[in-house]
């Protein structure tokens, strides 16, 4: 089992409560170690959980609760992430990526790797549809017509930054296969590990600074009321390795 750190302490700049229609909730975001291509995403993280429950002061006396994975490591675990060394971009993925603005919080599709991975996803009728609509609305002052029309898939892919963790500082990558799939998958991994009434599901996210995205949801709630719950990114951008909490 990997060594965690003090799961009852926010990561920097963040919290550990936040306030969601009136109600207060506690995420507790958990350190793991790093995954890899090949890895059984549903057992580490199931016994991940099964650690961290020894803990008594994490789940009060008839609490529901809940397990949030970033999308990034069940993506890593399915052989979706991709040094930028092997990505060949083309002459579209180039050209595209240029006109696509960067944020602190991530590359997204400015990069040429990534907008050559979306183009390779979701085809590059789509991403010349998307870019040639969201070029047409922004005098009109719509946003996010780009990603509106390239759909979650291109939305959810992540390029390399210097703030990242080995391999993802050298890599890019594309959203998980079939999330929601995975999230019952995760899901049924704990049930089997751990007899705890109170257990609510699981659900993949695809969060930073600027939005999160439900991608899997194997939960009684919606997928709006996780993304409130998560709207201030407590999992981190950078080396804090929570990965899931």
């Amino acid at each position: 089992m990997p060594k965690v750190k003090n799961i009852l302490k926010a990561n920097p700049g963040k919290k550990i409560e936040i306030e969601v229609d009136g109600q207060i909730f506690t995420r507790y975001p958990i350190q793991t170690e790093v995954f890899k291509k090949g890895d059984d995403y549903a057992i580490k993280i199931g016994n991940i959980i099964k650690s961290q429950l020894s803990n008594s002061k994490l789940i009060p006396n008839n609490s529901k609760w809940y397990v949030i994975v970033s999308e990034k490591i069940v993506a890593i675990s399915q052989g979706r992430s991709y040094f930028i060394k092997d990505i060949k971009p083309s002459w579209w993925a180039k050209t595209l990526s240029n006109s696509v603005i960067k944020t602190p919080y991530g590359i997204g599709l400015g990069s040429p790797w990534t907008m050559q991975l979306a183009i390779q996803e979701v085809g590059l009728p789509r991403i010349l549809l998307a870019a040639v609509l969201s070029v047409i609305t922004k005098p009109f002052g719509f946003k996010g017509i780009f990603y509106h029309i390239a759909g979650r898939e291109a939305a959810a892919i992540d390029g390399p930054t210097s703030y990242s963790l080995y391999p993802s500082n050298v890599s890019a990558k594309l959203a998980p296969k079939d999330p929601q799939k995975a999230a019952e998958k995760i899901a049924e991994s704990i049930k089997f590990q751990i007899v705890h009434s109170n257990f609510g599901g699981v659900v993949i996210i695809d969060a930073n600074e600027l939005g999160r995205n439900v991608l899997g949801n194997a939960t009684d709630k919606s997928d709006l009321f996780f993304e409130k719950v998560m709207r201030d990114n407590p999992m981190g951008q950078g080396h804090e390795g929570t990965y899931s909490c």
